[in-house]
């Protein structure tokens, strides 16, 4: 089921980052669906049959870590098929395997790669 526009949920608290990945993604040509905590985005998730087709998922977030959005996720069968690429700051090896095992179709240090070339990575999930 192909969209003309693919949507993209963003869950990410720093607002300056979450401003430049919206307005990144509404250039490529992704409708973004912006959120600053997991509970919102879990709320509009739960309101809104039509889902997005990625998520790009900061792992610390004001109101819950990756690990417990991830559960939530699960926890809905129709979410659990959503891809979701974890971007953060810091990535242990444990950290990165737990989010993995749980879905998670990557997981990007922030540190290490240009805002273009995580987009690119998410428009590859949703082209897959």
């Amino acid at each position: 089921m192909s969209k003309e526009k693919p949507t993209v949920l963003i869950v990410e608290d720093e607002n300056l980052l979450l401003a430049a990945i919206t307005k990144k993604l509404e250039v490529t040509g992704i409708t973004p669906l912006s959120f600053s905590g997991g509970s919102e985005a879990i709320d509009y998730l739960n309101s809104h049959p039509e889902l997005p087709d990625a998520i790009w998922l900061d792992y610390h977030l004001k109101d819950m870590d990756g690990l417990m959005f991830m559960g939530k996720l699960k926890e809905n069968e129709a979410w659990s098929h959503i891809p979701v690429v974890v971007v953060s700051n810091s990535a242990s090896e444990e950290k990165v395997h737990s989010m993995l095992a749980l879905g998670a179709k990557k997981y990007i240090l922030k540190a290490e790669h240009r805002l273009d070339d995580m987009i690119n990575g998410i428009l590859d999930l949703i082209n897959n």
